[in-house]
């Protein structure tokens, strides 16, 4: 393991950005994949949009980097596996940090509910059999 992250995040703060920013917000942190995938749930939407926003947190913990040096909230997606699963995926300067560190798998665990989304990352590294 190279390192872990976690975030937890208010629910209503994810709904008062979009409400002052709109869609300037959604495409400036999220990927249009993420904005399609959250926005198919009226009802829970911002519930999943402060997942991922948590989500993309704990990677920058795991990657210890923060929010700086060319980093961008979309260098991190988070997709959804066949089977409802959450995967990261990196591009753009998040992919080279987490290359330059050795990370080359990651586990992903998002939960939310009403009022706040909470997520957990771990960057692995590859193991020699």
């Amino acid at each position: 393991m190279i390192g872990h992250g976690i975030d937890i995040v208010e629910t209503a703060r994810i709904r008062k950005l979009v409400e002052q920013h709109g869609q300037h917000f959604l495409d400036r942190v999220f990927t249009p994949l993420e904005q399609s995938y959250c926005a198919r749930s009226e009802r829970r939407a911002f519930e999943h949009l402060a997942g991922r926003f948590a989500a993309k947190e704990a990677v920058l913990k795991v990657l210890g980097t923060g929010w700086r040096g060319g980093i961008a909230w979309t260098d991190i997606e988070i997709q959804r596996e066949p089977s409802g699963q959450p995967r990261i995926v990196l591009t753009g300067e998040c992919l080279r940090i987490a290359t330059e560190q050795g990370i080359t798998r990651w586990l992903i665990s998002i939960s939310h509910i009403e009022t706040h989304a909470t997520a957990s990352a771990i960057g692995m590294k590859a193991t020699d059999k």
